[in-house]
């Protein structure tokens, strides 16, 4: 990849030294930053309670988890975009059910050329969760901003007798007379009459 000033860190999660080394050559510094090395599903487990990974690359299976169940479940939890590779024979089984969780299941031994680009597809993947995180905190915001003012607005009809349609020009007015957001003094209002 050319180097860019971001980069993606990786929890890497695998039993076998071997794959652990060579997938290491995959994950250049340079684009993947910091790469956290675990050895079972239930280490993934712990260091995710603590820490969010932008791609998470699981071989199954592991020694206490088959990988299916971890991969699917950080699907879930969390914005990862999440990588399983499983043993060709395993491959549709896994593929399915992980599918429906958002998990990108691919079958191995597979060329390490194929495994790079899986690795950029991710890289795509993390970008576009995180644009629409970005999106759903900006709409919770706007929610959060509506009910405020909702509830300063019966505020001011219960304890100040205002019409409605009054008690919005009140909180509007207000906003542009002391260039204050909407949401702060719909906060000033219910810390006043609440």
């Amino acid at each position: 990849m050319v180097f860019r000033e971001k980069t993606y860190s990786v929890l890497l999660v695998s039993a076998v030294e071997a794959f652990n080394n060579t997938a290491m050559t995959l994950l250049p510094p340079t684009d993947f930053w910091p790469v956290t090395v675990v050895h079972s599903a239930g280490e993934a487990r712990r260091r995710t309670v603590d820490a969010q990974f932008d791609i998470v690359v699981i071989n199954s299976p592991l020694p206490d988890d088959h990988g299916v169940r971890l991969a699917c479940d950080l699907c879930d939890g969390s914005g990862s975009a999440v990588l399983l590779l499983v043993r060709r024979d395993n491959f549709e089984e896994a593929g399915a059910r992980a599918l429906e969780h958002g998990v990108v299941t691919m079958a191995k031994p597979a060329p390490l050329s194929s495994v790079e680009q899986m690795l950029r597809v991710m890289c795509a993947m993390r970008e576009r969760i995180v644009r629409m995180e970005d999106r759903r905190a900006s709409v919770d915001e706007k929610i959060e901003e509506i009910r405020l003012v909702s509830r300063a607005k019966w505020l001011l009809i219960e304890r100040r007798g205002m019409a409605e349609a009054e008690a919005h020009r009140y909180i509007e007015k207000k906003s542009m007379d002391s260039r204050l957001p909407r949401r702060a003094v719909a906060e000033q209002i219910i810390k006043e009459l609440g």
